[in-house]
């Protein structure tokens, strides 16, 4: 999936575009959760602005979004659960080690 998106939107998306920028403003590819580091990738792609975080309908589905502003991890519901920002971080957490684990 992650090739999909890379391939398709000339390396402006996908996860593993979101783990170098991630990786690049301090994060670890480790499973663990470092607030600054989402905080700053939230600035970098798009999903915070002016220091909040942006509602899902905010989301910019198409080439003009920053580089790594796809695929959004805003709103993604769990459980019928609505998860919002910074609110994400286990889940985040999680898939960037199931990312690592896959070699993304």
């Amino acid at each position: 999936m992650d090739q999909l998106w890379v391939k398709y939107s000339n390396g402006r998306f996908g996860f593993s575009v979101q783990k170098k920028i991630y990786l690049s403003v301090g994060g670890k590819a480790d499973g663990e959760f470092y607030k600054e580091a989402w905080e700053k990738l939230g600035d970098r792609v798009g999903w915070k602005v002016k220091r909040n975080w942006i509602h899902h309908s905010d989301v910019v589905f198409n080439a003009s979004a920053p580089e790594g502003h796809l695929p959004s991890c805003i709103l993604f519901t769990l459980g019928g659960l609505a998860v919002y920002g910074a609110s994400l971080y286990k889940y985040v957490a999680f898939l960037a080690s199931r990312l690592v684990k896959c070699n993304i």
